[in-house]
């Protein structure tokens, strides 16, 4: 089996708004990891979604809210949000997330 590996000068930066960007990263059906910066205030409102997803804080500090709870994590931090989870996020500081989905998330490709 042949690996996957992604130059990050070739990806594109995604505007979500509110102080919010993207990057996708390597992917294939089955995992897609994902980069994201996020502003100080910037929020991802409460959603939910099938796939598992796995982060790590790089730098700055968030409160996720999962199913109701709410955890501070801020650089070295992980976590796993399970698929079907309401779930949202706030940024306290700015700061960047790499996040894990699986399976890989078809609506995050650029159609």
């Amino acid at each position: 089996m042949k690996g996957l590996f992604v130059k990050h000068d070739d990806t594109e930066l995604q505007d979500l708004g509110g102080g919010s960007v993207r990057r996708v990263l390597a992917w294939n059906e089955q995992i897609m990891a994902v980069e994201m910066s996020c502003a100080a205030g910037a929020e991802v409102q409460p959603h939910k979604h099938p796939h598992t997803q796995c982060c790590y804080v790089l730098s700055g500090r968030f409160k996720y809210s999962v199913e109701g709870e709410t955890f501070e994590v801020g650089a070295g931090d992980s976590g796993v949000v399970p698929g079907g989870a309401v779930h949202g996020l706030e940024c306290v500081e700015p700061g960047m997330l790499v996040e894990v989905f699986t399976p890989m998330r078809q609506d995050f490709l650029k159609q």
